[in-house]
């Protein structure tokens, strides 16, 4: 009974609400423009097609407009799923749509290894949204 209680006691202040997957990326100095290119080319139009075959509810993307280091993100891409059980089987369904609208594993690799040419992944977080009751 012991084990419940926090649960129990954090149910009593909200109700779970969507599956966030947030990636913080900092872009290379004079980068922006080429990765805002990919991004609108690329992924965009992925994640676009997750949307309209319902695997993702929405997406946001943020540009940072302060800075409080020069180790500190520039862009965030925020993907909500519906819950975790919306995520499973998520791999196999990203391939199949990677293949469709890029072209193959190839060409995704390729995009890859330019982006890591000019972006860097400073984090990249699961978290749940919750309503305050």
């Amino acid at each position: 009974m012991l084990l419940l209680a926090p649960a129990l006691f954090a149910q009593e202040h909200y109700t779970e609400g969507p599956i966030w997957r947030v990636q913080l990326i900092r872009v290379k100095p004079t980068h922006m423009d080429d990765y805002l290119t990919s991004l609108r080319k690329s992924t965009k139009p992925l994640i676009e097609e997750q949307k309209k075959e319902g695997i993702i509810m929405d997406y946001k993307v943020f540009l940072k407009e302060t800075k409080n280091s020069p180790d500190d993100w520039d862009i965030c891409v925020a993907i909500e799923y519906k819950n975790h059980a919306a995520m499973d089987g998520l791999t196999a369904k990203g391939e199949m749509l990677r293949d469709k609208i890029l072209g193959g594993k190839a060409p995704a690799q390729e995009l890859a290894q330019k982006r890591v040419e000019i972006r860097e992944i400073i984090s990249s977080e699961l978290m749940q949204e919750i309503f305050l009751k």
